[in-house]
């Protein structure tokens, strides 16, 4: 069962810009906190972004002033908008998502993604 679904990576040169897109599956219910992280080869996973229904956001200081995080609640789906990219940027990128669904209720539940590759090459 696949209940984040993300898309959006690719290859993109120095400087360039990607957005992933991440859509949760409507079983997912009650979202709080939706967010990226990204895992470089031989590194340990790292969150990029998050942000809560209501708005707030955080961002790694690796990505503070080129990446924006933004979502619309109607649609369960969060966005990653990735400018200025640089070549430590390349990674596999998980979307994450914090909520529950009719199992789990009220029992809070930790999503992924598949993962999306974003490669910044010259």
């Amino acid at each position: 069962q696949v209940q984040l679904v993300e898309s959006g990576g690719g290859l993109v040169q120095p400087g360039g810009s990607l957005r992933l897109s991440c859509a949760a599956s409507r079983s997912i219910l009650s979202i709080n906190v939706m967010g990226w992280y990204r895992q470089a080869p031989g590194k340990e996973r790292e969150l990029v972004a998050a942000i809560t229904s209501g708005g707030t956001t955080n961002y790694a200081d690796s990505v503070k002033g080129r990446f924006t995080i933004s979502r619309d609640n109607a649609k369960n789906t969060v966005y990653l908008q990735m400018n200025s990219q640089k070549l430590e940027d390349t990674a596999a990128y998980y979307c994450n998502a914090e909520g529950s669904d009719r199992r789990a209720w009220p029992r809070l539940v930790n999503y992924w993604g598949q993962g999306t590759l974003v490669t910044v090459s010259s």
